[in-house]
């Protein structure tokens, strides 16, 4: 599978289980949720991600030559 589509539902599937997370801590302002997950998110994708990162970076370094 194309290493785009990998991260990119890598990074959805994140967001999802962070507003999902949150929800059931209590958090339940759209907004705030909606802003806390995605920092939740982009901090836990910076860390669990790296693999699928690397891969798309190659792909593309590879496209581009």
């Amino acid at each position: 599978m194309h290493p785009a589509i990998v991260y990119t539902a890598s990074r959805l599937g994140l967001l999802a289980v962070s507003i999902g997370v949150l929800y059931l801590l209590g958090l339940r302002e759209p907004f705030i949720l909606l802003v806390v997950a995605f920092l939740v998110s982009g901090v836990a994708s910076y860390v669990l991600l790296s693999k699928q990162r690397d891969a798309l970076s190659a792909r593309i370094a590879k496209n581009r030559e």
